[in-house]
């Protein structure tokens, strides 16, 4: 595809990070006002009233704030277009810097309003003891006052298997044990045991440490406060597996027992545990 039709730039400057968006709103400002400044300067500064001659760079950084209160329509007063270009320049730079300040006004409104989940993930999903067997974990919380009801989790594991000295890729939707909550207001541990029915059945520590893994997870949960739908996407390589640990609680009463505490610094927390063996019938 061309490449102006390749990005939706719209939703390319919403999920950029703060960061990159006020940086690049700063280069478009800047190199809008070096562009303007370098046609003020060829037309002449003898066109702008107020501009004492000097020295070149003096005269273009002269140039260069006359743009910038024409851009932002500030207008000082102290310098003015006399000629008709430079008149009908900084017009044009008028009708295009209030344009401007409206897209990034509303640019600014739609990060700010913008629904977002919130939700933090685990560093690492766990091969943990369950019931009889062992079963795959990773954790999930919120971690701003936003409240998330009718929370609901998809699970899906690509992996790389031979197949007949070929190389392929298999994708499996694994089942969770509780793949809904009514509210997620505390942490959420996902677990899927690895029983006769999971693609994972058997595998032993050197099979997880060697075998290529990606565990995909989609996360879908209704905001009260925007009163919309928001979701959240992670993932898990197989260098982000660990063997034979459990998770640490990381919600406790307070002191009065009257609420919960979430601790989010123990989202990652967890400690060894023994694995009983599994073994594949297949």
């Amino acid at each position: 595809m061309p490449l102006l039709q390749r990005y939706s730039w719209y939703h390319t400057m919403l999920g950029m990070k703060s960061s990159k968006f006020l940086l690049l709103l700063l280069i478009i400002y800047v190199s809008v006002n070096l562009v303007f400044a370098g046609i003020y300067y060829m037309i002449g500064v003898e066109h702008l009233a107020g501009i004492e001659r000097s020295h070149n760079l003096k005269e273009f950084s002269e140039v260069f704030f006359f743009s910038t209160q024409t851009f932002t329509t500030v207008g000082y007063g102290r310098i003015s277009p006399t000629g008709f270009m430079t008149s009908a320049v900084s017009t044009f730079e008028a009708f295009l810097g209030l344009l401007s300040f409206a897209i990034a006004t509303g640019l600014f409104y739609g990060r700010f309003s913008r629904p977002q989940a919130f939700i933090k993930f685990s560093e690492q999903a766990l091969v943990s003891p369950y019931k009889e067997g062992a079963a795959l974990m990773f954790r999930m919380a919120p971690y701003k006052n936003n409240l998330l009801s009718e929370a609901e989790v998809k699970l899906t594991l690509a992996m790389r298997v031979d197949e007949n000295g070929k190389q392929v890729n298999r994708f499996f939707t694994l089942p969770a044990e509780i793949d809904r909550l009514n509210s997620f207001s505390l942490s959420w541990t996902i677990v899927h045991a690895l029983n006769e029915s999971s693609p994972l059945y058997g595998f032993s520590e050197e099979e997880f440490t060697y075998t290529e893994l990606e565990l995909m997870i989609f996360v879908k949960a209704f905001d009260e406060v925007f009163s919309n739908t928001v979701v959240a996407r992670w993932s898990y390589v197989t260098q982000e597996f660990k063997w034979g640990a459990r998770f640490s609680p990381m919600f406790f009463p307070d002191e009065s027992g009257r609420h919960t505490v979430l601790d989010l610094s123990q989202l990652n927390s967890h400690s060894a545990a023994d694995i009983p063996v599994q073994r594949n019938a297949g």
